[in-house]
């Protein structure tokens, strides 16, 4: 059963989310866990965007700069974004989990994704984002995100299609992480373009033009 959305004050989507931004600064069922570290990472982008992203959680560089997809993931991210013709200001930009999760001993730079508990306990803000934005479409980036969404286990399998989460069309595709992962390996030909993929149908689905050089 899906958790009840929080209830914020506010005339403007940009007010609802500062309003939700200072609960979950507050956040006691997730800090109740112990497993989060202490800086609470909230979203980032334009409330009246078309198009919303979803991650797993902030990384090393997210917590030091209180940012999303701001290391070299989000690297990756910004340029998807702007081989679709998009700035991170023209979208929203979200994680399941509002904290960097904790790893034994001294953590350093070492991340790791979050667990059911812990997305669970963050996931009534992420539903109020969705609620507060209403894009257009989700994109659900990367294996948390999909299963913290309740859409499924399985990226690859998953990917490529429409799901629903609150109603609003979501495109499943893989993390920037990944296709980072698979460069050292191989290049990541196969995850780019799949991920391209992904990206066009998502233009499609929300009306965005598409060149040429673009669809090749």
């Amino acid at each position: 059963m899906r958790p009840a959305l929080i209830e914020v004050s506010g005339d403007s989507k940009a007010e609802k989310l500062a309003a939700l931004a200072a609960l979950a600064e507050i956040s006691p069922q997730a800090r109740a866990l112990g497993t989060l570290r202490e800086t609470m990472v909230f979203s980032v982008g334009n409330p009246e965007a078309s198009i919303m992203l979803i991650g797993e959680a902030p990384g090393y560089e997210e917590e030091q700069q209180r940012e999303p997809f701001v290391g070299p993931a989000g690297q990756k991210l910004t340029g998807i974004l702007t081989a679709m013709g998009l700035k991170r200001s023209d979208v929203y930009i979200s994680n399941i989990c509002k904290f960097r999760p904790a790893t034994a001993g001294s953590q350093g730079t070492s991340n790791r994704a979050p667990t059911d508990v812990e997305m669970a306990a963050c996931l009534p803000f992420i539903l109020t984002e969705i609620a507060i934005i209403a894009p257009k479409v989700i994109i659900a980036l990367g294996a948390s995100a999909c299963k913290g969404l309740g859409i499924g286990d399985g990226v690859t399998r998953l990917r490529g299609k429409f799901h629903e989460v609150q109603g609003i069309p979501t495109m499943v595709t893989h993390h920037p992480s990944y296709i980072l992962r698979e460069e050292r390996i191989d290049g990541g030909l196969r995850a780019k373009r799949e991920v391209w993929e992904d990206m066009l149908k998502v233009m499609e689905k929300t009306g965005m033009p598409i060149s040429e050089k673009q669809r090749g």
